[in-house]
């Protein structure tokens, strides 16, 4: 019964491997993330920048200069998911927080756009 009762109380995020959004946070439909991504490079603050290609390409550049490439796809949430080259994949969700554009990851990572 405790467990039942833990379900019914805790937040789905938990169970649903949603991202972490919080109180403040609008996350993006499908439609405005396609548009956002299609042949878009994205600036964040912390120095790097994901390059987005109209056939799906996508790279990662580094502040210190490395590069890392893949493919993207948006999914029917709205969802980014990128399958790199080297075989890793992770899925982001962007979201419209407090007037910026910020991209959350699975991890609970919160990476605000540059304008």
């Amino acid at each position: 019964m405790r467990f039942i009762l833990a379900c019914v109380f805790l937040p789905t995020s938990i169970f649903a491997g949603e991202f972490a959004v919080l109180e403040g946070d609008t996350v993006l439909p499908r439609n405005e993330v396609v548009g956002l991504t299609a042949g878009q490079i994205m600036t964040f603050y912390e120095g790097g920048q994901s390059r987005y290609s109209v056939g799906g390409a996508y790279s990662y550049s580094y502040q210190s200069g490395a590069t890392a490439f893949g493919h993207f796809e948006v999914g029917t949430e709205g969802e980014v998911c990128v399958t790199f080259a080297n075989g890793n994949e992770r899925c982001d969700r962007f979201v419209r927080s407090h007037g910026r554009l910020v991209l959350l990851t699975e991890d609970g990572g919160r990476y605000p756009v540059r304008p």
